[in-house]
């Protein structure tokens, strides 16, 4: 049976990533948890193999390939380990900002260093009062002749520490009704007066993906920085955001299936009452359960994304992915650590990471909640 999207280019690019991951990812992954950072030199090895955003037009860089290229980027990361997760959000979420908002000359001055990972990008939507409304930010971005003048905090960004280019929602706007409309992009740089950055967070997982605090005090940002055209900037983030949330579905699909190749070994290898746990009906029930809501999950993802490359309007489904997808990984993931027993509480096995990494994928990229608002809005109640 024909695959839905892949095909045997795909398969040979997802070999010669595995190849590249086990060199240059792999042995040093716990490392980088240690030191709570994941080094710039993976970006630029990456950038030089054609491993970052790869369906950016080759006059700019990339390598103009379908997005099949980058979901299977994005699955191999998070088969590494979640932590991976700034590519991806470099890749798939900021990057196709600006290919689809910038100017000519905005592509021209950001894209190609996108493409090598000299440069590293960001984007700040949530504030420190404001998660999924994001009408209602605060941050301010007032223009003052050849400059716009942004005050506010941002927080939770990923790559927050190492991004040297970051898409900012903010208002220019405060009279605008409906207030959505006041809402604009601005493409704020590493080095632009004003910028700071405020703490590294000490999250519960994720722990080699650096997030972080962002200030902006009176932070002057050249108005050709502006990204796409002022106050649309609520409607870009939400034709955006059908990409942004299928890729947090990939990766907890990715989770779950490497959640359950970890306890299978386990549960074979571990004897109890001198038999392996496998042979144990509770330990094959809970798996087979595992096993059925993988396959279904699978099915579900792989037709969305043929959807979504055919660019079609699938955020109903998107939705119900995000949301199906991250309660199911929750769910394995405390089953899962339950089947390794007192080991699974151990730091040294992979599963207490993944047990530490997987709950804020409900959370990110628009709360499962708000899935469901959305869901129902959608559905016509």
């Amino acid at each position: 049976m024909k695959h839905p999207y892949l095909n045997e280019e795909h398969h040979m690019f997802r070999k010669s990533f595995r190849k590249f991951l086990e060199k240059e990812a792999y042995p040093f992954y716990e490392q980088w948890e240690e030191d709570r950072m994941i080094p710039r030199s993976l970006w630029t090895k990456m950038g030089e193999q054609g491993f970052l955003c790869p369906d950016v037009d080759e006059k700019y860089g990339g390598s103009g390939v379908d997005w099949g290229f980058s979901v299977i980027i994005n699955e191999e990361l998070e088969r590494v380990g979640s932590g991976m997760v700034g590519i991806g959000l470099h890749n798939d979420i900021v990057v196709p900002y600006i290919t689809a908002y910038g100017t000519e000359d905005q592509k021209q001055r950001w894209l190609p260093r996108c493409v090598t990972g000299e440069t590293i990008t960001a984007i700040a939507m949530t504030e420190p009062g404001t998660g999924s409304d994001l009408a209602n930010i605060s941050t301010t971005a007032m223009l003052e002749g050849d400059h716009y003048i942004v005050n506010g905090q941002k927080t939770f960004i990923t790559n927050g520490i190492q991004s040297d280019l970051i898409i900012v929602a903010c208002k220019t706007d405060l009279k605008a009704k409906p207030k959505h409309k006041g809402v604009s992009l601005l493409m704020i740089e590493r080095d632009s007066p004003g910028f700071s950055r405020g703490r590294k967070l000490n999250k519960v997982g994720l722990h080699c993906q650096d997030t972080a605090e962002l200030i902006f005090e009176d932070c002057r940002v050249p108005k050709e920085n502006l990204l796409g055209e002022e106050g649309n900037g609520f409607v870009y983030l939400m034709e955006k955001l059908q990409q942004e949330r299928l890729i947090v579905a990939i990766a907890a699909q990715i989770a779950s299936e490497e959640m359950f190749r970890l306890t299978m070994e386990y549960v074979k290898s571990r004897e109890a009452f001198g038999r392996p746990i496998s042979q144990f009906q509770n330990t094959q029930f809970k798996l087979a359960e595992m096993a059925t809501d993988i396959e279904m999950g699978r099915a579900f993802l792989d037709s969305l994304i043929a959807s979504h490359m055919a660019k079609e309007n699938v955020v109903t489904k998107v939705s119900m992915a995000k949301w199906k997808l991250t309660d199911i990984a929750k769910k394995m993931a405390a089953e899962c650590m339950q089947l390794h027993g007192g080991y699974g509480y151990m730091e040294e096995y992979e599963i207490a990471r993944r047990y530490r990494d997987i709950p804020v994928a409900s959370i990110y990229a628009g709360t499962n909640e708000i899935m469901k608002t959305i869901i129902a809005k959608n559905l016509g109640l």
